[in-house]
């Protein structure tokens, strides 16, 4: 399983951001996947998750309305598209893999892999 996630960067509170996550080494169509992150001295917190072949989606309350999670399954890409962004959206940024290729994931200990992360800086 490889998870290879992109479009980290800094961007400024207001902006947008649109972050990548190319897959490899398993069949990406057949598993529910997602997006966690975790900021600085804080848990692991689930941001959104996708069904494999519906594309019933969760948010988490705090960034619902503002995220949107999207797949690609004939490439392999998963993706988040991120809005009206606030400075407590500043984290390390994962893309994973559910546990269970059937379920979506409501919880980050839902996820059995995941992708090293890409920084996200929100700030002036």
């Amino acid at each position: 399983v490889q998870l290879v996630e992109s479009g980290g960067g800094l961007v400024q509170p207001g902006g947008s951001l649109r972050l990548s996550c190319a897959a490899s080494g398993f069949n990406f169509g057949i598993y529910a996947m997602g997006w966690f992150r975790q900021a600085p001295g804080k848990d692991h917190e689930i941001v959104a998750s996708i069904s494999r072949y519906v594309g019933s989606t969760y948010y988490s309350d705090s960034v619902k309305g503002r995220f949107t999670i999207v797949r690609d399954n004939a490439n392999d890409v998963l993706r988040l598209r991120r809005s009206s962004l606030k400075p407590d959206d500043t984290a390390v940024y994962y893309c994973a893999r559910s546990r269970i290729p059937h379920m979506l994931p409501f919880s980050d200990r839902d996820f059995d892999s995941n992708g090293r992360g890409t920084q996200v800086t929100v700030s002036s």
